[in-house]
């Protein structure tokens, strides 16, 4: 049956990066979107769509916000049980608790458990789609693609891939181990329903040259796989991929050398690049994915959106859970805009949202199935309470405009503004 969701709806009519952000980002203030089989069919004004449709569905969502379901480019699923856990920088971090938690995974029904967990939290905070580190275990793959293709949602994931000594033994692989268990389950995941598939080398301090070769050989078998790893996130640790790969021009040219810098790759964090860096991060349109309540809570520095976007880049946003302190991408919204504060950058409300929605698909290269409401796209929205709390209410009331009403939600909101979840047009039960 047709359905007609009505409410304020955000339309996107560029990049409010190059153009102005309010003509880039409109927002309908009495509308209504038309949806059948899972797709947006239409938009127009509530009554008149009301008046042409009168046989469709009707869910009156009032004055509430409909925006894209929010889009998490960068995420580590296996790291929920073990958010918020305290200080320490990035490698200690890792080394105290997260390769102790993602040990966990050779258990079934341990994985299946936080996949679950998981995606429903992604679901209360209007998250629609993810990408996702997964674990060196396959099973931990499965369970996270059974969760989603249960739930009809958006998921990009793969298994992590760690061959070398500086991972703990418990955890690693190996070049041939990696290469076979990610082609099963490529073969049986990627392009099934909503699912793809992210080759996934952690990072290149704990592969071996061996394992990335293999994993560039198998990108090559597999091109329209996207690829997921992690860039210059802190400086220690640039200084321990030197120390790792001497002959190395950079941090990118670990991954360079291999084939694995082209169109499709998603590099997490890149915050302490050097200018060849950039210059081949550009040449080759690969995405950066900018994970700013992460960056903050490890310590790692302050991601220069403002340069990285007048350069053209592809950047997407992303919670980096459980590394990031939030699943809620309205709180990385808020921290992406204090970072570019902090960086003399005053990030738009506007392009705050594009960067959630639209941002992320264009870096995962999806931009023709997701992040926007527009007809022929997925039905996937997040529907948001403006007033959700006292605070942020007596904020709102006082707004001359509909992009000061809408701030202080992106700046104080969480799970609590999230009216609703739709994936392919169907309310999610959270």
């Amino acid at each position: 049956m047709d359905k007609l969701i009505a409410g304020q709806v955000v339309t996107y009519h560029g990049d409010p990066f190059e153009i102005p952000a309010e003509e880039a980002v409109q927002v309908l203030s009495d509308a209504a979107i038309l949806i059948r089989d899972g797709h947006v069919v239409s938009i127009g004004g509530r009554d008149h769509m009301r008046q042409k449709h009168g046989e469709a569905a009707f869910h009156d969502h009032g004055p509430a916000l409909i925006v894209p379901g929010f889009i998490d480019a960068h995420a580590h699923y296996p790291q929920t049980a073990m958010i918020a856990s305290w200080g320490k920088r990035l490698i200690d971090w890792l080394n105290t608790y997260t390769f102790p938690e993602e040990a966990k995974f050779a258990d079934r029904a341990y994985a299946d458990d936080i996949a679950g967990r998981y995606l429903d939290l992604l679901l209360a905070n209007g998250t629609t789609t993810v990408t996702s580190f997964c674990t060196i275990h396959p099973g931990s793959v499965d369970a996270l693609f059974e969760a989603a293709e249960a739930r009809g949602m958006r998921v990009i994931a793969g298994k992590t891939c760690m061959d070398r000594d500086t991972a703990p033994e418990f955890l690693r692989d190996t070049a041939k181990s990696a290469y076979d268990e990610s082609k099963a389950l490529i073969n049986r995941w990627h392009g099934k329903g909503r699912l793809s598939y992210a080759i996934t080398p952690r990072f290149s301090p704990t592969s071996t040259p061996d394992q990335l070769a293999a994993l560039g050989k198998l990108w090559d078998e597999y091109p329209s796989c996207l690829m997921q790893t992690h860039l210059s996130e802190q400086t220690d640790e640039i200084a321990w991929v030197k120390s790792l790969y001497p002959e190395a021009r950079d941090y990118l040219d670990t991954y360079e050398q291999f084939g694995l810098v082209r169109e499709g790759a998603l590099f997490g964090h890149a915050i302490h690049l050097e200018p060849r860096e950039i210059a081949h991060l550009q040449a080759n349109d690969c995405s950066l994915i900018h994970c700013p309540t992460s960056n903050t809570f490890i310590g790692s520095g302050l991601f220069d959106m403002g340069t990285r976007k007048s350069e053209s880049l592809r950047v997407g946003l992303a919670t980096d859970t459980g590394g990031g302190s939030s699943f809620s991408m309205l709180r990385t919204m808020a921290a992406a805009y204090e970072i570019g504060q902090l960086r003399h950058t005053a990030i738009h409300p506007a392009q705050l949202l594009w960067l959630a929605t639209q941002g992320s698909a264009q870096a995962l290269r999806m931009e023709t199935k997701i992040g926007s409401i527009a007809p022929g796209m997925e039905a996937d929205f997040a529907v948001i309470d403006l007033a959700s709390t006292p605070a942020i209410a007596q904020r709102a009331i006082r707004a001359e405009t509909i992009w000061e009403e809408i701030f202080p939600t992106i700046m104080m909101g969480d799970d609590r503004a999230i009216i609703a979840s739709y994936v392919m047009g169907e309310r999610a039960a959270v």
